[in-house]
């Protein structure tokens, strides 16, 4: 084994990647699709490990956005991370992935994400399990009696992407979400002109739907009134007569949850993914705080792999935002890492952290402020990457 350098992904190196990917995760997809799409990547969004010319490891970085606390962030989404079997264990999959959260700072994301097809590596670079994607099973008769016939629903295509991006950004704003991705447009014109996806939109809400093994499967549904869930649901299970059950993605909390006569079936499935923060103050500045708490406190951070967030800082929360700003001289300063930042800030418990060690010290008054800045509705994400 020669020495291993981190590079940039061409188009020449695709084939080896594909190659790789293969070896990785088993035969799937189509090859020239997954090509098409990987040539987007090309702008310094797709990664590499080389021995001497041979590509061993790969990963890229969506450009996404996500909605925290009700504002949108700007996040790397990481996925396809490969590494060749016989490289593995080598210390090929962190050399790639700490050049991954240098780019993501380098791109202005403050925020990466990912699903984790393994906790061990993603945690030792400083990831930890920040929410969920819900996978619910309803039944399809029962969404079809849902009503809302006075709300009027039309088919939407390529051209409502602008449409389904305002109407999806309203709802989250006004609830508050945290988790959610906001997807480029020439992505959301893609799913729209896709054949096989049904897409109906409303006044002030819109739903994704398509075929799924004999079931119905909802993407996404967005409402902005109680009448309009109830005609857009209603839509979905219009196809009762053919399908029995609707599988939809949406989170714990949705009024699905409240308007369906039956609840849910109870074989609920879930999909974990992982946050971590490249950019703390940046990260702080650009998130949603609830409205009328406040919170003077200080924090040290050590962060080993992005140091320019480790130190010493003030964290201050009024009037719905935050910022992070050093200080010299903390008074009784909370202590975390990595992972502990990035709990806090999907709102785990200050009373969990500390019991799995990742937060140490501070003044223990400041624990449940701390839980009410950053408590919220449940952070979920309902889009695999």
């Amino acid at each position: 084994m020669t020495e291993l350098r981190v590079v940039d992904v061409v188009e020449e190196q695709l084939d080896a990647v594909w190659e790789v990917r293969i070896r990785s995760f088993g035969p799937g997809g189509d090859r020239d699709e997954w090509k098409k799409n990987a040539l987007t990547f090309m702008d310094g969004r797709f990664l590499g490990v080389v021995d001497g010319d041979t590509l061993v490891a790969a990963a890229r970085i969506w450009p996404f956005e996500q909605w925290w606390g009700g504002r949108r962030v700007p996040m790397g989404g990481v996925a396809g991370v490969v590494v060749a079997p016989e490289y593995r264990g080598r210390g090929v999959g962190s050399l790639m992935m700490r050049a991954v959260l240098q780019r993501c700072v380098d791109k202005g994301y403050p925020l990466t994400a990912l699903y984790p097809a393994t906790t061990v590596l993603y945690r030792h670079l400083g990831y930890e399990f920040a929410g969920n994607r819900y996978k619910f099973s309803f039944e399809a008769a029962d969404l079809r009696t849902l009503g809302g016939k006075g709300t009027a629903v039309r088919k939407a295509g390529r051209a409502d992407a602008g449409l389904f991006l305002e109407l999806a950004g309203k709802n989250h704003e006004a609830r508050r979400s945290s988790g959610p991705l906001i997807w480029p447009r020439t992505e959301v014109e893609s799913w729209l002109e896709d054949e096989d996806n049904f897409a109906y939109v409303a006044d002030d809400g819109f739903v994704v739907y398509n075929w799924s093994e004999g079931a119905l499967a909802v993407d996404e549904l967005i409402a902005g009134s109680e009448e309009t869930a109830r005609a857009l649901w209603a839509t979905v299970g219009s196809g009762s007569s053919i399908a029995k059950s609707v599988q939809a993605y949406c989170p714990p909390f949705d009024p699905i949850h409240l308007l369906a006569e039956h609840e849910a079936d109870g074989d609920t499935r879930i999909n974990r993914w992982m946050l971590r923060l490249t950019d703390a103050p940046a990260a702080i500045a650009t998130r949603g705080f609830p409205d009328g708490v406040v919170l003077e406190t200080d924090l040290r951070i050590d962060d080993p792999d992005l140091t320019a967030n480790t130190g010493d800082w003030h964290l201050s929360v009024a009037n719905g935002s935050g910022s992070l700003t050093p200080t010299d001289n903390p008074a009784e300063a909370l202590r975390l890492g990595p992972r502990g930042l990035a709990a806090l800030y999907a709102g785990t418990p200050v009373a969990a952290l500390r019991g799995a060690g990742l937060i140490s010290g501070g003044a223990p008054a400041t624990d449940s402020a701390l839980d009410a800045v950053f408590a919220g509705p449940t952070p979920y994400m309902l889009d695999y990457f």
